[in-house]
C-alpha cells in the first residue's frame, strides 16, 4: 500500500518589495500615497495636518490614504512627547515600507564577499559562513530544547519564516523533508553559492542533527529542499524517557 506523505506544517508568506518606480496606478491612488511616503521618509515622522499641507488635500483626505497605508503595514501611528502636555500623534515609516526605496545592500555584501573569498581560503570562508549561521540559530536554540520531535519541526519553521525563508515541513515516515520556498540569499547566492550554507547549517543547528541538502534553486530546482536525519533524534527521544 502506498505512503503518503504527511504535512504537518505550511506556512508560506512572501512579501515582494518594489522601488516606488515600481508601484502601480492603483496601489499609488493618484500619487498620493507615493507624497505620503516620501514625505515621511524625508521628514520621519508628520502629523496628520503636516501630511496634509505637504500633500495640498484634507486632512480627512489624508486620513483615508494612512488608515490604507496602515492596513498595508508601510506606515505606523507613534505617539511621541514634546515637553509637558498630551503627547502628538505622529505617523512614520515601518521597515517594510522602506524596503520600497532602492538600497544597495547585495551590492555592499557582493563586494565585502569578494574581499573575503580574495583574502581568505575556501575553508576559512566556509568557517565564518557556517559560524554565521551558528550565531542565528543561537538566538532561537533555548525555544527549541526539550520539545519533542514534531513541535521542534513545527516551531522550526515558524523561525525560517522570521528569517525570510517561506518553509514547509513534510514528514514521510522516518525521513522529515524540508523546502524552502523563498530565499532571502537568492541574489547574492548567485554571485557567491557559498551562502547556500548558511539555510542549511542553521537549520541543523537549530535541531542539533544532520542536514543534508538535496535541491538548490542555484541548480535549477524550483526550490531548495533539505532531508533531516532524524533516527538521532528518536533514539535520543526514547533514551531521555
Amino acid at each position: 500500500m502506498a505512503r503518503h506523505g504527511r504535512i504537518i506544517l505550511i506556512n508560506i508568506r512572501i512579501i515582494d518589495t518594489l522601488c516606488p518606480s515600481c508601484y502601480t496606478a492603483h496601489d499609488m491612488t493618484s500619487g498620493t500615497r507615493d507624497l505620503i511616503i516620501r514625505t515621511l521618509r524625508s521628514r520621519g515622522r508628520c502629523t496628520v495636518k503636516e501630511l496634509a499641507e505637504a500633500a495640498g488635500i484634507s486632512p480627512v483626505s489624508v486620513r483615508h490614504h494612512l488608515a490604507s497605508l496602515q492596513a498595508d503595514g508601510l506606515i505606523q501611528l507613534d505617539e511621541v512627547r514634546h515637553g509637558v502636555g498630551r503627547p502628538r500623534h505622529e505617523f512614520s515609516l515601518t521597515e517594510q515600507a522602506l524596503e520600497l526605496f532602492p538600497s544597495r545592500y547585495l551590492r555592499l555584501t557582493s563586494r565585502l564577499l569578494d574581499e573575503i573569498k580574495g583574502s581568505f581560503s575556501e575553508e576559512y570562508v566556509e568557517g565564518l559562513l557556517s559560524s554565521v549561521a551558528d550565531a542565528m540559530a543561537a538566538d532561537y536554540t533555548a525555544q527549541l530544547q526539550g520539545l519533542p520531535l514534531e513541535e521542534r519541526l513545527v516551531r522550526l519553521a515558524e523561525l525560517l519564516d522570521e528569517e525570510g525563508f517561506a518553509a514547509e515541513i513534510e514528514r514521510r515516515g522516518e525521513d522529515v523533508i524540508i523546502r524552502e520556498l523563498s530565499c532571502p540569499y537568492l541574489h547574492i547566492g548567485q554571485e557567491h553559492p557559498e551562502v547556500c550554507l548558511i539555510g542549511q547549517s542553521f537549520i541543523a543547528k537549530a535541531l542539533s542533527l544532520p542536514v543534508e541538502r538535496v535541491r538548490c534553486v542555484l541548480d535549477g530546482d524550483a526550490h531548495c529542499a533539505f532531508t533531516v536525519q532524524i533516527e538521532e533524534a528518536a533514539s535520543g527521544e526514547s533514551h531521555d524517557g
